[in-house]
């Protein structure tokens, strides 16, 4: 009976570790200042069933604009590279979205290099870089091996999730008023354990979700 009792205590206590694990949105503590006001942001799911953070301006109307100009993505804040995600890794990454962001964005909008009347003005950045223990599959809630899955993560050895947080918004170029703000947390490849090097096409899966969201996006 014991057993039993203390078997039921221990998946009650997995399926709460598990329901706190891994967040697929950004939590409100990695907000990164960028954007200024966070206001309004509701969870929602893109085209491809991604859960973002977003908010529209309840007046916008794509109709309205002809042009859009781009405005390069960037590190907010400038990242620290680590001895598991390198400077090399972190630039990769940049110039791979940029090249990625931008041609999908010029599918949706005629491209500017001026904010003039009917214009919306892009505006990104990859404000977070990292790898994070990846959450506890569900064979791991008997006891045993929540002992062993805390020893594994202890000492470093245990699968690690590669994140990519990242913020953008469209401001409209006549008012200087944002009308879209989204606040996304994408994961790409995992690694074996927080000594093997992320590389720049561990993160790419990130970038090409994003963008084909962005091909998608249709409000």
């Amino acid at each position: 009976m014991k057993k039993i009792k203390l078997l039921q205590i221990a998946l009650v206590t997995g399926t709460m570790f598990l329901a706190g694990c891994t967040s697929h949105v950004t939590q409100t503590e990695k907000f990164s200042g960028f954007l200024g006001d966070y206001s309004g942001l509701k969870e929602v799911k893109t085209a491809s069933g991604n859960p973002v953070l977003r908010w529209i301006d309840p007046s916008f109307k794509k109709e309205n604009y002809s042009y859009l100009k781009y405005e390069p993505i960037k590190f907010y804040p400038e990242p620290q590279p680590t001895e598991q995600i390198s400077k090399e890794t972190l630039q990769g990454a940049l110039d791979y979205a940029n090249s990625r962001m931008k041609t999908a964005l010029s599918e949706r909008l005629p491209l500017t290099d001026h904010a003039g009347p009917r214009t919306l003005i892009f505006k990104g950045a990859i404000t977070g870089v990292n790898t994070s223990a990846e959450g506890l599959q569900f064979y791991e809630v008997i006891p045993v091996a929540l002992v062993i899955a805390g020893t594994e993560t202890a000492t470093g050895h245990r699968t690690r999730d590669t994140e990519v947080y990242f913020e953008g918004e469209l401001i409209d170029a006549s008012t200087g008023k944002a009308v879209i703000k989204v606040v996304r947390k994408g994961f790409g490849k995992q690694v074996s354990n927080d000594k093997q090097k992320v590389t720049a096409n561990d993160l790419k899966s990130v970038v090409d979700s994003m963008a084909n969201d962005t091909r998608l996006f249709n409000e």
